[in-house]
């Protein structure tokens, strides 16, 4: 995928996040809040994160890996929670904790991006 189509990708993913975010906190209001707080809860911690790699992609090498690991552990969490909250069992065994495990990954590659500049950074 080209760097813009990846780039555009990531900020229409951190937009849904941000809307099953708020989304899941007003059903969670209207009920049992665990699980769907916990969805929310995370679909809203890294929607932002999403935006803020979108904005930063040219500045590490990592974002885009980090922005799809964020991505795919906080989908894979918050609809295992959402799954298990309207259907009474998750996605597929194991699924929020490869999730969380996931999202663990992503900020990793964030942590590591700081020691990894673009190459436009080192002829700086």
């Amino acid at each position: 995928m080209p760097n813009s189509g990846l780039r555009s990708t990531m900020l229409f993913v951190a937009g849904l996040m941000g809307l099953f975010g708020v989304a899941s906190a007003a059903a969670a209001s209207h009920g049992d809040p665990r699980l769907l707080g916990g969805a929310s809860a995370m679909c809203l911690a890294h929607a932002p994160a999403l935006v803020a790699l979108h904005a930063g992609c040219a500045h590490f090498r990592t974002a885009a890996l980090a922005a799809l690991l964020l991505a795919a552990g906080t989908a894979l969490f918050a609809g295992d929670l959402t799954m298990r909250h309207f259907s009474g069992h998750g996605l597929f065994p194991m699924s929020a904790p490869l999730g969380g495990l996931t999202m663990m990954a992503g900020w990793l590659a964030v942590a590591i991006g700081a020691f990894l500049p673009r190459k436009r950074d080192e002829d700086a």
